[in-house]
């Protein structure tokens, strides 16, 4: 029986360098592969990391910020206050009375108004500027498998 060199199971078609020359190919490939995965998993948590301190840092300032419009809005509110009774100790009249009152709780409603929407911007505003690093991660991790 003759022996044919195409054979597969023929022992004389194995060669053991092939194979070893196959083995380190595959080792490459996959030591390559796992050094590009580990330096894309690197960028993409410093990547993080950076979009975290970003945030923390917008929420930092935009709370310091709402903080603040809060403490004037009790000043402003306490100085309203202190300046109505004041005024209330000099009252002569009912009539006056009645005057001062009404003057009184349209200024304090107007106020109140102009104090709401202040913290009703801070607030949108904080909303935003938390959201926008996150936002811009996201949008470029989408834009990086549009890519491939």
């Amino acid at each position: 029986m003759a022996y044919r060199a195409d054979d597969v199971f023929s022992f004389s078609a194995f060669d053991p360098s092939r194979v070893t020359e196959s083995l380190r190919d595959f080792a490459e490939k996959g030591a390559s592969q796992s050094r590009e995965a580990f330096s894309k998993i690197k960028v993409a948590a410093e990547e993080a990391t950076k979009t975290v301190e970003a945030t923390v840092q917008s929420a930092q300032a935009g709370t310091v910020e709402i903080g603040l419009k809060a403490i004037d809005a009790v000043r402003t509110n306490a100085d309203l206050s202190l300046s109505h009774m004041e005024a209330l100790l000099g009252v002569k009249s009912v009539a006056e009375l009645i005057e001062l009152q009404t003057g009184f709780f349209r200024k304090q409603a107007e106020i109140t108004v102009e104090q709401a929407k202040a913290m009703q911007e801070a607030t949108r505003k904080l909303a935003e500027d938390v959201t926008k690093p996150g936002k811009e991660a996201v949008e470029k991790f989408a834009s990086s498998f549009k890519a491939v």
